[in-house]
């Protein structure tokens, strides 16, 4: 069984302490950094084991939960990450780490049994989202690859399992604590017991507006990248190569082209509609599909499997480039938007409702919208925002306007918009009135919290555990453990 080693998001999670697994091989850059891994081949020891001085181990299998197993090297990269980050264990390391690395290891197990399912397009987009903070924190992109001897491309492809992980993490957890509710009065009974100085302090939050433009891909741009991809389908049925040859070499989704451009049995509502229109209606794998476009760009796709409503399919994605004169055509015209509004002719928001191209505001004003998991809100602490539009209102006055600026949209295109900021609270103490939702989440987060504790010690009780000698005097977080 390939053994994956998973990156640490934080010292502290939500619910559970750590939420991810260790990940070899890492370099630390900053605490929510992901870094690439190492596949370790092990030997799984028989039942007659034999004592090996620990100086003369490589790497050994110290756990086992369920089927899975996890190394002594799991636990030492686990250890020195944390080091790095300054994580205070609370208790000996020594036994306080492989508890965590377990416990990840049981939501990961329960979340194949309940068929919990990722897209690849939620994990591309953490990935690109990773990735955007490790280049501000570079400096730009050379000097990002430069840093950790890579290419994007490289560090994209290693970050997949990864994220992907995390997410059926986070997904497992929601599944358990989805009927955990808290009322008012259980939020106003636990603050009123609360000490002044256990208050939660609120960090600052801001409101944004964004009117957005999208440049114009010229026509000739279309045709170069649609001629591409009929050579494609040209020369794989011509049997001059494969389908997956060309998908590792050419193709810009950069989760699916390290694996030949094949995407995991995926439901129809997981995909774009019209990826999903033209994939569910392909019968025959030696055929390669029209060329399809989405949001993302223009496809082919080719069918591997169809099972019960699922589909198993590889595809090459292209996108056409944007040229500067397009970028400075839509600069153009959102600064002339602007202008406009400062000079009175219509208010923003009118602005927003009729001439934004992004849907996901234009229909609210241009408001940006937080979805915090227990929450929609229109409140974002600076760290939520998308980087560009965080480095952009940072130093702006409450009403301002900015200059027209670049940023990169959830569908991976580039696009000119123009920010408005329309609040800005600073941090403080939180109160019952101001700062109901940040209360209520604490509360929420506690019995949350309670229930996965309790769902842990109820599932160690029912899953095979096997572990070193060494470890037996542990005094662990959970009961159950030592069988």
């Amino acid at each position: 069984m390939t053994i994956r080693h998973f990156a640490i998001i934080s010292a502290l999670a939500l619910f559970t302490g750590m939420m991810a697994i260790p990940n070899s091989n890492r370099r630390g850059m900053d605490q929510q950094s992901f870094f690439s891994d190492t596949t370790i081949t092990t030997v799984t020891p028989n039942t007659n084991e034999v004592t090996i001085p620990d100086g003369s181990v490589v790497d050994e299998v110290v756990w086992v939960v369920g089927d899975e197993p996890i190394l002594r090297s799991d636990i030492e990269m686990m250890r020195m990450q944390g080091m790095a980050e300054g994580v205070n264990w609370g208790r000996n390391p020594d036994c306080a780490i492989p508890e965590q690395i377990a416990v990840q290891k049981l939501f990961l197990h329960q979340a194949s049994i309940d068929s919990i399912e990722v897209t690849e397009n939620e994990i591309s987009r953490g990935i690109e989202q990773q990735i955007n903070r490790w280049i501000d924190v570079a400096g730009g992109r050379e000097k990002l690859e430069e840093y950790r001897k890579k290419t994007i491309n490289e560090m994209r492809a290693e970050l997949h399992d990864d994220f992907k992980n995390q997410l059926l993490i986070q997904q497992m957890k929601n599944k358990i604590v989805e009927h955990v509710k808290v009322s008012p009065a259980d939020v106003r009974t636990y603050f009123r017991s609360l000490p002044q100085d256990s208050i939660p302090f609120v960090p600052m939050e801001v409101e944004v507006q964004l009117l957005v433009r999208t440049p114009r891909v010229k026509q000739e741009e279309i045709n170069r990248v649609k001629d591409l991809l009929r050579n494609y389908t040209d020369r794989v049925t011509k049997g001059e190569t494969t389908f997956s040859t060309l998908a590792r070499l050419y193709s810009e989704d950069p989760v699916s082209a390290r694996a030949g451009g094949e995407m995991d049995y995926t439901g129809r509502g997981y995909l774009d509609p019209a990826f999903a229109n033209v994939a569910f209606n392909l019968t025959d794998p030696n055929k390669i599909s029209k060329i399809v476009e989405t949001e993302f760009g223009y496809h082919i796709i080719q069918l591997i499997d169809k099972r019960g409503d699922k589909i198993k399919c590889r595809h090459i994605l292209l996108k056409p480039k944007v040229s500067m004169e397009e970028i400075d055509k839509a600069s153009h015209q959102v600064d002339s938007i602007a202008n406009d509004i400062r000079a009175g002719k219509f208010t923003f928001e009118e602005a927003a409702s009729y001439l934004s191209e992004d849907k996901d505001t234009r229909n609210n004003q241009g408001l940006m919208t937080n979805n915090t998991g227990e929450s929609m809100t229109s409140r974002f602490q600076m760290r939520e925002l998308p980087t560009e539009v965080a480095r952009v209102v940072d130093t702006m006055k409450v009403g301002e306007i900015s200059q027209p600026f670049q940023m990169i949209n959830s569908k991976g295109k580039t696009v000119v918009a123009i920010a408005k900021l329309k609040s800005r609270t600073d941090g403080h103490r939180a109160t019952i009135t101001e700062d109901f939702q940040v209360m209520k989440n604490v509360v929420l987060n506690k019995e949350r919290e309670k229930t996965i504790n309790n769902w842990v010690s109820d599932k160690i009780k029912h899953t095979y555990v096997r572990m070193s000698d060494r470890y037996k005097n542990c005094d662990f977080k959970y009961k159950g453990w030592i069988k």
